[in-house]
């Protein structure tokens, strides 16, 4: 059982996530608070947009009190309006726990039994059945987390651990647990909120992290495969520009080839191609892009981002723009290209590894002709940068009116998410392909010549895929080598 953590970040998500999860009581009077309030004021009689009002351009039209469970309910209903492909479940899970995260500050007047509802669904680890495509990533999440909430009226659809998606209201009944009725506000509460896009940012982030470590020794391995001079990683060439990531990648490097015996023998070239010699900057480059989009990305799961929002202390209720997109927007682009470009010079060294350039063999293969060995595998590389560019066309420049024209600006952040998804993807595979040739290139060089470091990673590679004799099943290869840079 995992404490739900006052600031939830990049490195302590992954443990939070694999275990179940409890409140504090600071977080459950922080909601009885909030609720009670909000019932105080609804009593008064008084006009509250969402609360007993209609939504978006109906914002003017006033609910009658015994009507409020009925409008909340026909809310989520009416919003479920999601379509494509499912959203795993790795981020469904992360976006039940962002929900009750947001919860959890007492500004959203949501009752403590929706949120010991939310709380059983993530604990038992069943999950919604939620798409891909409806978001506009402003005003909300609101087809993504509609179907988030649809179980939570018996309806819509849920997947218990791993078996088949079943109807919520039949998982219901043979866990003895009834729907729930929405009292006011709830309904709202539960769709307003940047879940969606936020979740799909924290996975991205968690897997980028570990992209970022491999994709530095991966390059350092290229290097030293390919015969390449060390002097793009002498200090005082970043000490005279100290871009923060350019900095740590080029020390990064220099310690990762310390006491190699290939990196620093005498070299024929004066120098090196770019996609070696420039290895600190564009590397560097995209690891100031994940920084950044690092500090968006946490900020926001840890604020409150629906509307509109309850200040009991304050004795205000006001609406206003926090469920906008636009932060997540930019930086989930940004981060999108940044992965783009690891892919893009990644690539860029398998290409010149199956060269037949630097006393290596055409493609990589001991029997050139005959076989081969990784030409097609540097297509394969070629194809996905090739859609990593197409994917990198910023959704957050687009804006699309929406609800008669109230909604005249949104996001485009949830597109944004859903495309970096891929991106991810696709770039984990590109590096993945660019280790198997370097390990390749190395077992026609000399392993021995390397550093105590690389030789380390090398035979850790090696445990997983083994050296590539004669042509065979390439594909396969390429899955061990995901794993290995997902898992290790």
């Amino acid at each position: 059982m995992s404490q739900l953590l006052d600031n939830l970040t990049i490195n302590n998500i992954p443990e939070i996530i694999n275990n179940k999860l409890e409140l504090t009581e600071e977080h459950y009077q922080n909601i009885k608070n909030c609720r009670d309030y909000l019932d105080k004021k609804v009593s008064t009689g008084e006009t509250f947009y969402g609360i007993n009002t209609g939504f978006g351009s109906l914002c003017d039209v006033r609910v009658q009190d015994n009507d409020l469970e009925q409008l909340q309910t026909n809310l989520v209903l009416s919003h479920a309006c999601g379509v494509g492909d499912h959203v795993p479940m790795d981020i469904v899970r992360l976006m039940l726990l962002l929900k009750i995260k947001n919860f959890t500050y007492g500004h959203s007047g949501v009752s403590e039994e929706l949120v010991e509802r939310l709380l059983w669904h993530y604990n038992e680890n069943i999950l919604p059945e939620i798409f891909t495509q409806g978001s506009l990533g402003a005003s909300g999440d609101l087809a993504p987390l509609a179907h988030l909430s649809l179980p939570l009226l018996g309806s819509g659809k849920l997947k218990v651990e791993h078996g088949e998606w079943e109807s919520s209201a039949k998982v219901l009944k043979a866990k003895n647990m009834a729907p729930i009725k929405l009292k006011s506000k709830e309904g709202l509460a539960l769709l307003n909120g940047t879940q969606f896009m936020s979740s799909y940012g924290v996975w991205a982030l968690m897997r980028t992290q570990k992209m970022i470590t491999h994709s530095t020794k991966i390059a350092a391995l290229s290097f030293e495969a390919f015969d390449c001079k060390p002097s793009p990683f002498f200090e005082g060439i970043h000490r005279v520009r100290p871009q923060d990531g350019q900095v740590k990648v080029a020390t990064a490097v220099r310690k990762l080839l310390e006491g190699s015996l290939s990196a620093f023998a005498e070299k024929k070239q004066v120098q090196d191609p770019y996609s070696f010699r420039c290895i600190p900057q564009v590397h560097g480059a995209s690891f100031d892009a994940f920084a950044q989009a690092k500090k968006v990305i946490e900020c926001e799961i840890n604020s409150v981002t629906d509307n509109p929002l309850i200040f009991p202390e304050e004795d205000v209720i006001v609406s206003g723009g926090n469920f906008h997109g636009q932060p997540l927007a930019l930086q989930l682009d940004y981060l999108a290209i940044a992965l783009s470009e690891l892919a893009s010079i990644s690539e860029r060294r398998t290409y010149l590894l199956v060269s037949g350039q630097r006393d290596l063999p055409p493609f990589l293969s001991k029997n050139p002709g005959l076989e081969s060995g990784f030409m097609i595998a540097q297509y394969t590389a070629a194809s996905l940068v090739s859609q990593n560019k197409q994917l990198c066309t910023p959704a957050s420049v687009d804006s699309i009116v929406s609800s008669n024209g109230q909604e005249d600006h949104v996001s485009m952040g949830a597109n944004a998410a859903t495309k970096l998804y891929q991106v991810v993807k696709n770039t984990e595979r590109v590096l993945a392909i660019e280790l198997m040739c370097a390990a390749q290139a190395i077992d026609f060089k000399n392993p021995m010549l390397l550093s105590d470091a690389m030789k380390k990673y090398y035979h850790d590679f090696r445990k997983e895929v083994s050296f590539m004799e004669q042509d065979r099943v390439i594909s396969d290869d390429i899955q061990k080598s995901v794993s290995f840079l997902v898992e290790i």
